[in-house]
């Protein structure tokens, strides 16, 4: 999944944060559980996607 902006990310509506973190919460049990198994090539991959979960859960209080 390709890095959003934040600037990309404020033109979303709240429902459209609230999708895309769900997403991104799904996605980073996936790539922890892999990790676990010993199936993950990059483990940077997990660093990028909490980045990306903390940014969108920034943006969403910043809309409240």
């Amino acid at each position: 999944m390709p890095r959003a902006k934040a600037k990309e990310l404020r033109n979303l509506t709240a429902d459209e944060l609230k999708e895309k973190h769900d997403g991104l919460k799904k996605e980073l049990f996936s790539l922890r559980l892999q990790a676990k198994l010993g199936k993950l090539e990059k483990h940077a991959v997990i660093r990028t996607t909490k980045r990306e979960v903390a940014r969108l859960l920034t943006i969403l209080r910043e809309k409240e």
